[in-house]
């Protein structure tokens, strides 16, 4: 199964919806011309959405690490929503789950932005 991205404005953040798997290839390149799309049209909120990612390979980390660092650089914040227990255990296994801030919940994420 290939990755399917999708937006959706609530209030001022951009939430992306994405499912399938994000590994190396057009999975990784669809969510990183996604991002960089929304950046480049102002969006500074985001909203990654991956309770429907199945799978997420080291490319595909790779890819959450830059979409994280784009919109920073760009005075943004990125934060991660509904992540699968197998997403969950290898941002652990990484670290990096110290570096995304982390919600189960879309109204309380939505809310966290301020």
């Amino acid at each position: 199964m290939s990755i399917q991205v999708t937006n959706r404005q609530v209030g001022d953040v951009t939430v992306v919806d994405v499912a399938g798997r994000i590994t190396l290839g057009e999975g990784a390149s669809a969510l990183r011309e996604n991002i960089r799309d929304l950046v480049a049209k102002g969006n500074k909120k985001i909203l990654l959405n991956l309770s429907d990612v199945s799978y997420i390979d080291s490319s595909g980390i790779g890819e959450l690490v830059s979409a994280y660092t784009t919109v920073t650089n760009q005075g943004g914040t990125l934060k991660l929503l509904g992540l699968t227990k197998r997403v969950k255990d290898l941002l652990q296994i990484t670290k990096l789950y110290t570096v995304f801030e982390v919600f189960e919940s879309e109204p309380i994420a939505v809310r966290s932005f301020g």
